[in-house]
């Protein structure tokens, strides 16, 4: 859907050709923010529905927008040295706003970038705790229409792929040590022969650094002799991964690290009970007993405990799945999150 810059109020850059979780958000956020205020997004790979305009027009954006100020607002560090580009160098009329989701110590560079803005947003208490300017907490939400529990979950699995009658794990997201795949396979391989009919579904970008990883990760599986019940299945280039979560029954979230991680969110909207460790939001998301469990980082032991006692138990899974989307329709609808976020835009170009 492209549009002329010059009648936006906002851009949403997304400046990386990599699909990744600010890639999400700023695909999610933007058409649900387009009914609120003129904003459009650019960068080199986006879906076709949503408002944006080639990168290419960037530099020969009106020096205005139409209320005035035009807003700029970056989620990668490279955005934030365009928008300061654009403003400095080219003298457009920008307020420059970040959202930060990251939950370490930045360096020397991240730091004067974000001095450097006009207004910060932390996606979590915990990524907020890191950041040494004032800040706004907005949780990231997600849209519950989009990620919602199955109609026909047996017809969704046939059009899938999926065994119709399995007990079906997922883990989704790159396949990398960061996100805890191989604890994945290591508490699968562990507890997938207790539970005949369940299968372990691995799903997730592969870059080419981790391709000796993800091999590693298939010769495990080999060797446990779980290949037609532990499958690694190539990305899906879809720009939604909403039909993998309603074709599963439980959802792992075995990150090490996270700045966020929406995926347990993602799950919990389609209606599934969630192992998550205590990183990234994953706390703030998922009430431990109750939509639920959390588990420490890289204990494989209390990860295979856990998701032991989901598969064992199919009246706690519904219980916690019906938990699950009523948590997410109550505190993370995605609307919530773009009419916070949409306030503060509307602050900063009243603000002039």
């Amino acid at each position: 859907m492209y549009i002329d810059p010059d009648t936006v109020d906002v851009i949403a850059p997304n400046l990386k050709r990599r699909y990744s979780g600010v890639t999400s958000t700023v695909v999610r956020l933007v058409p649900f923010q387009s009914k609120q205020i003129s904003i459009a997004t650019t960068g080199p790979v986006l879906p076709d529905d949503i408002p944006q305009f080639p990168l290419s027009k960037l530099p020969f954006l009106s020096r205005s927008g139409p209320s005035g100020h035009r807003i700029w607002h970056a989620r990668r560090n490279i955005e934030m040295l365009a928008g300061l580009i654009l403003k400095n160098v080219l003298r457009k009329r920008l307020k420059l706003v970040f959202t930060s989701a990251a939950q370490r110590s930045r360096g020397k560079y991240s730091r004067w970038l974000i001095r450097k803005m006009d207004a910060v947003i932390a996606a979590s208490s915990k990524a907020n705790s890191y950041l040494e300017t004032p800040t706004d907490v907005i949780l990231h939400g997600i849209d519950v229409a989009e990620f919602s529990p199955p109609t026909d979950r047996a017809a969704l699995r046939a059009k899938l792929g999926l065994d119709p009658d399995a007990l079906i794990v997922g883990c989704f997201g790159r396949l990398r040590a960061q996100k805890g795949t191989d604890l994945f396979v290591e508490a699968m391989i562990r507890i997938l022969p207790q539970h005949p009919q369940a299968h372990g579904i691995i799903m997730g970008g592969v870059t080419r650094e981790q391709k000796t990883f993800v091999s590693d990760l298939e010769a495990r599986i080999t060797a446990a002799g779980l290949n037609d019940r532990l499958r690694i299945l190539p990305e899906d280039k879809g720009f939604s991964i909403a039909p993998w979560f309603q074709a599963s029954d439980i959802y792992v979230a075995p990150q090490r690290w996270e700045g966020f991680g929406l995926t347990p969110l993602e799950a919990m909207s389609c209606g599934l009970p969630v192992v998550a460790t205590r990183v990234g939001a994953f706390e703030d998301l998922v009430v431990d007993g109750k939509t639920g469990f959390l588990v420490e980082p890289e204990n494989v032991d209390q990860l295979s405990v856990a998701t032991d006692k989901l598969m064992a138990d199919a009246t706690l899974r519904q219980s916690m799945a019906q938990a699950s989307r009523r948590k997410v329709e109550e505190q993370h609808k995605l609307e919530h999150e773009a009419e916070a976020i949409t306030a503060i835009y509307r602050r900063l170009i009243a603000e002039g």
